[in-house]
């Protein structure tokens, strides 16, 4: 109770210098007013809703992260000035009733001067004293302020929520759904990444290793020297084939180039095995933590896939910038546009980047360009060039 008197006070400070902002609003009507009125407006609006939000926090027990623009605070404010001017009638009256019962009740029981009333409804007759009924009806009042405190504050929690900005709470139930939805695509992710490997295994190279296997055996049970030479040159060359097979595979499960050279070496080697011109521009200062290199690189080399297969663009530019809080990646292609965000091309990038709590963010007018823009927070960066091992691939 204690706290959410002492939460009306602050909000009725907070209520009055939205008034004084209210009351400077009709000298925006004027040019000249306006250049010398309108930042000190704003000024008072953001610190009258930073006060409300140290109110929030303080006595209704709500964390905010509240919007640092000054068009929602104004909102805020103006509703806020509305729901206070309410408020302070409803309680105004509820307070006022309670106070008269309360009094009138005390009087009475101090002075002795209660009387017998009688209370006579549809079939009911019932004998009480201006004491009880008076004590009633103070009790009645006293709950209704009460109720009317708690809707007030559940009111400006509201609010607070809706315009202002999410709590720490909201904040928290939404990076929990994140983080469910993004283990349960990473365990897609990982599956279908098994199904491709297991099918580039059992289509190409299960098949070469069954040519090789045959010419071998061809070679071996033969009585001519000359072809018996001739199957083993086969062979070497289907040996040669399923080694570069392998690589291939071994390349798309995980480069061996990301950690030995670094990421845009990576990237440089995507350029080159690509079907068209891609330019890559690295502007790193040091290197990127391995789980950031590792998203950063099969983003691109996704992002690439999909402006290939679907857009079919005559040039693709790939830049990469970081500082040291976080890693840009943009992926910009020349086709005609119009990629849908919801593709599964594009929620498989979504789904590698929430992974690592970055975001993702796609531009494809009609008419093009295409921009794949990712963001990938860094957490840990390293002090010196690791030698980890891929433990997982997707």
């Amino acid at each position: 109770m204690v706290a959410v008197l002492a939460g009306l006070g602050t909000a009725a400070l907070t209520a009055a210098g939205a008034v004084l902002a209210v009351a400077a609003l009709p000298a925006l009507a004027w040019p000249r007013a306006r250049r010398r009125v309108a930042p000190a407006l704003a000024a008072g609006v953001r610190a009258v809703a930073d006060l409300e939000v140290r109110r929030l926090s303080r006595w209704a027990g709500l964390g905010l992260h509240a919007c640092p623009d000054t068009a929602p605070r104004a909102l805020y404010l103006g509703v806020r000035l509305v729901v206070a001017a309410v408020t302070a009638a409803v309680l105004f009256v509820l307070g006022g009733l309670w106070a008269l019962f309360t009094g009138g009740t005390v009087w009475e029981a101090v002075t002795g001067t209660a009387s017998q009333v009688w209370i006579t409804l549809p079939g009911v007759s019932l004998s009480t004293s201006t004491l009880a009924l008076g004590a009633s009806f103070a009790l009645v009042t006293f709950l209704g302020l009460w109720g009317a405190l708690a809707g007030v504050t559940a009111l400006d929690r509201s609010l607070a929520r809706r315009i202002l900005g999410p709590s720490t709470e909201d904040l928290l139930t939404r990076r929990i759904d994140e983080l469910a939805r993004s283990r349960s695509g990473i365990v897609r992710a990982v599956d279908e990444e098994r199904r491709r490997i297991e099918r580039d295994l059992h289509d190409g190279v299960q098949q070469r290793v069954v040519a090789l296997a045959m010419l071998l055996g061809r070679a071996r049970r033969g009585d001519d020297p000359e072809r018996a030479a001739r199957l083993l040159g086969q062979a070497h060359e289907q040996t040669r084939v399923l080694l570069d097979e392998l690589r291939e595979v071994a390349w798309r499960v995980y480069p061996t180039a990301l950690d030995t050279l670094g990421l845009e070496s990576a990237l440089n080697e995507i350029a080159e095995r690509a079907p068209l011109p891609v330019t890559v521009e690295c502007d790193l200062l040091e290197p990127l933590p391995p789980t950031a290199a590792t998203a950063v690189y099969f983003t691109a080399r996704e992002a690439i896939t999909n402006a290939v297969k679907h857009a079919r663009p005559h040039r693709v530019e790939v830049r990469v910038r970081a500082d040291h809080t976080r890693v840009e990646l943009s992926v910009t292609d020349d086709g005609p546009g119009g990629a849908d965000p919801r593709g599964q091309g594009l929620t498989g990038l979504l789904r590698r980047v929430r992974a690592l709590d970055g975001t993702l963010s796609v531009h494809s007018p009609d008419g093009g360009p295409t921009v794949v823009r990712a963001h990938v927070p860094l957490t840990d960066r390293p002090t010196a060039p690791t030698d980890t091992e891929p433990t997982c691939a997707w």
